[in-house]
């Protein structure tokens, strides 16, 4: 179980988080954040010293507070799917002020034994891990088996070479018939086997994988539309407005309106 304590300080424009584990916070002084999934969109909640998030999972959240002491555990895939019967995919429902008695009594053991220099050992943390897993899969699951696991398919390496290409040649107008040059395979085998690795065909992975980069851009640099569709590699600005809507149910302007002032 990963355990830190986060000192917040003032933020006075709204900050992205986004955490790839599963998150249960504490706040460990009284504070107040302002939360939502748009910077325009936030909402103002107080917390009290002991108060507990269970926090949004790969999702973008937007925070902002005049600061905060948090001790934060992070939960591993492996001890939810335990605590499921081994289903894979579990996901947890969002909770921005969780009132749970027998979750606080754990997280606080947890900090306690933080405070006095975790001397009871790594065995101590993964015993409370699990028991936090199996309260949070009883009370919290939400949807599981959202997130399959692909079996067969290209191997890792080869995988990591197709994933490095597109990064590097998305601008360029890569085709199906490179990608499938750059790990030797005919174009239908790949086709097929980059399917079984991933769950998308390529065309879909190297679309998302556009998408996230104009995301980016959009959010960082004062850059024209067109600028950012042209280095993500749509030819046109309408080809890229239709795709960037049908990705994120937002034209790119209103995506943008969103993070810059």
């Amino acid at each position: 179980m990963k355990v830190a304590v986060d000192v917040l300080g003032s933020i006075e424009e709204p900050r992205m988080v986004v955490h790839d584990d599963q998150v249960l916070v504490m706040l460990l002084r009284p504070g107040s954040i302002e939360g939502g999934l748009r910077p325009s969109e936030l909402t103002n909640i107080n917390y009290d010293a002991g108060e507990m998030i269970l926090c949004h999972r790969r999702v973008e959240h937007w925070i902002r507070t005049d600061g905060v002491t948090l001790l934060s555990l992070g939960i591993s895939d492996g001890m939810l799917t335990a605590a499921s019967n081994g289903v894979e995919g579990v996901e947890l429902s969002y909770q921005p002020k969780l009132v749970d008695p027998r979750l606080r009594a754990l997280v606080t053991a947890v900090n306690a034994e933080r405070i006095a220099g975790f001397p009871s050992g790594p065995l101590f943390l993964d015993a409370v891990e699990q028991a936090l897993a199996v309260a949070l899969v009883d009370n919290y699951a939400v949807r599981t088996s959202s997130a399959p696991t692909y079996r067969g398919g290209l191997g890792p390496a080869r995988l990591r070479k197709v994933k490095e290409l597109v990064r590097a040649k998305m601008e360029d107008g890569l085709t199906i018939q490179e990608m499938a040059r750059a790990v030797d395979l005919s174009t239908g085998h790949f086709c097929h086997m980059f399917r079984k690795s991933t769950g998308q065909s390529p065309h879909q992975f190297v679309r998302s994988r556009q998408v996230e980069r104009a995301k980016e851009m959009l959010r960082s640099v004062e850059a024209r539309v067109l600028d950012v569709a042209i280095a993500c590699g749509f030819k046109t600005q309408q080809h890229f407005a239709r795709v960037f809507r049908q990705v994120c149910g937002t034209s790119p302007l209103e995506y943008r309106s969103e993070f810059l002032p």
